[in-house]
């Protein structure tokens, strides 16, 4: 893909930037190198995703109530 240089500068297409939190830009001889710092994924929100039942206990649909009891 080539895009054109403006005044302002090279915009980089979004697709390009998917998760991608802030990038960093330096030269090194000939080369412009970018390095992007893509978002940490919180694994523990799809935990209760996808989930089966047995007909018993629901501790993976509700594993924040185990993990976080309420103090009576």
């Amino acid at each position: 893909m080539k895009i054109k240089v403006t005044e302002q500068g090279a915009l980089i297409p979004k697709e390009f930037l998917v998760r991608v939190k802030e990038v960093e830009i330096r030269r090194e001889n000939n080369l412009l190198i970018i390095s992007p710092t893509i978002e940490e994924e919180d694994l523990t929100w799809e935990l209760g995703e996808d989930t089966i039942s047995f007909g018993g206990v629901d501790d993976v649909e509700n594993y924040d109530v185990y993990l976080y009891p309420r103090n009576s």
